[in-house]
């Protein structure tokens, strides 16, 4: 088995920077970093699009991605993954009803491990899945950066700063 070279490349967003990692196959990774000391970028096209798209999506202009994704993970991950991906712009679903999409309501805590362990966020919107009772649970980038991105799309109604702050 051939290894592919990696690709990177660094966008600045409204939420800091974010780290897009590519291969010959497609994204493996996209995440927000709490720092930018690299000058460094070799892209490819998978992180190139990847940039120009999330570029679009923090300017409002575009609400669904048209990337090829190539995370790694076990096989219930990419199932759980997938299923992530099928939560249409604007909308929210709980654990228990992705866990019901997945196919096993037994296995609710495991589709939340799952979802903590995604590699492409915003791409993979694990950010709008939250608990049960409406409550933004769970989110491996920071509740901050979950409730902005569910305010952005629309799916939770923009609330002041002082009641946004504590969760």
């Amino acid at each position: 088995m051939t290894s592919s070279a990696t690709f990177n490349q660094i966008i600045e967003s409204p939420l800091g920077s974010i780290l897009i990692s590519a291969e010959d196959e497609g994204v493996t990774n996209v995440k927000f970093i709490d720092y930018n000391n690299s000058t460094n970028s070799n892209q490819n096209h998978h992180s190139s699009s990847t940039a120009d798209q999330l570029l679009r999506y923090f300017a409002g202009q575009l609400s669904v991605f048209d990337l090829e994704l190539h995370p790694c993970g076990t096989s219930f991950q990419q199932l759980v993954w997938k299923s992530l991906l099928l939560i249409p712009f604007g909308e929210t679903i709980s654990y228990r009803q992705q866990a019901e999409r997945a196919g096993d309501l037994k296995k609710i805590r495991a589709t939340a491990s799952a979802n903590g362990k995604n590699p492409i966020a915003i791409i993979i919107p694990c950010h709008r899945v939250i608990g049960s009772d409406g409550s933004l649970t769970g989110y491996a980038s920071g509740l901050h950066r979950k409730r902005w991105l569910l305010q952005f799309e629309g799916a939770i109604p923009q609330l002041d700063m002082f009641n946004s702050i504590a969760e």
